[in-house]
């Protein structure tokens, strides 16, 4: 090889050394944002609201309160001021005409532990227990469980079952009865309550209801001041009354209870 040959070659290399070295300090470097790799802040886990509130199915508004501890609170309404453990709140079984007491409430039932002899209700083809920190619906044989829900300190009611296994159920009252309407459901594995946002046939609350995913749904006792109900957005907050008037001669109510 020629001197002037090797003078070219050795500048070519010098040339693509320089060049190499320029790329790697220019070479844009990757940005990580840090932040969205942090933890959530504690003050947002400990805001996030107590009672979850889906408001995205047509015609619907479904409550998701704690599971933790629930009751059905007997023959004493539920007060927002003075029941501040308690977080959401509505009717249950249906209240009959007779004397005041455990026997006017429709069907054997479940509270704190014991349980009553309701009034016999043909209307009654369902029942919603609460024990051991677990839920069930149960359809036409029940007793058993009401006896068990009694045995481990929790609570059931029983009422017309709208849906069991996802299929709809054929009730007492006709598809046609008009209304302002509200069940007692599991839907995805989740307990919640589901109302209607406006009056509407009782056939078309429960077709709403099966289109929203509901598995299962137990009707809960409605009607101007028999559908009296509130919420607490957080556990420490005050009461947001759903329907705040109420029916003096109401016996009996779905309580949660905050998270502990």
């Amino acid at each position: 090889m020629h001197l002037a040959q090797k003078d070219s070659v050795l500048s070519l290399a010098i040339l693509i050394i320089i060049i190499i070295a320029w790329m790697s300090l220019t070479k844009p470097k990757r940005i990580v944002n840090y932040e969205l790799y942090s933890p959530i802040p504690e003050s947002v886990i400990n805001h996030s609201p107590t009672v979850i509130i889906d408001t995205t199915h047509t015609g619907l508004v479904i409550y998701y309160p704690p599971v933790d501890s629930i009751n059905l609170r007997c023959l004493e309404r539920p007060d927002p001021v003075k029941d501040e453990e308690i977080v959401f709140c509505c009717a249950g079984a249906y209240t009959g005409t007779r004397e005041k007491g455990h026997s006017n409430i429709a069907g054997d039932h479940v509270s704190s532990g014991r349980r009553f002899k309701g009034y016999k209700c043909t209307r009654n083809t369902g029942c919603f227990v609460f024990y051991n920190g677990k839920w069930k619906f149960l359809y036409e044989v029940y007793s058993n469980e009401l006896d068990s829900a009694a045995a481990h300190n929790g609570a059931g009611y029983a009422q017309e079952m709208l849906i069991h296994n996802g299929k709809s159920l054929k009730t007492a009252r006709p598809d046609n009865n008009v209304n302002l309407f509200r069940a007692l459901c599991e839907r995805g594995g989740k307990l919640c309550v589901a109302d209607a946002t406006d009056k509407m046939a009782f056939g078309d609350f429960k077709q709403l209801l099966l289109d929203a995913g509901i598995q299962e749904a137990l009707y809960t006792d409605m009607g101007h001041g028999w559908n009296y109900s509130w919420y607490r957005e957080y556990a420490d907050s005050n009461a947001i009354f759903i329907h705040k008037e109420y029916q003096e001669a109401a016996t009996n109510w779905i309580v949660f209870y905050a998270s502990k």
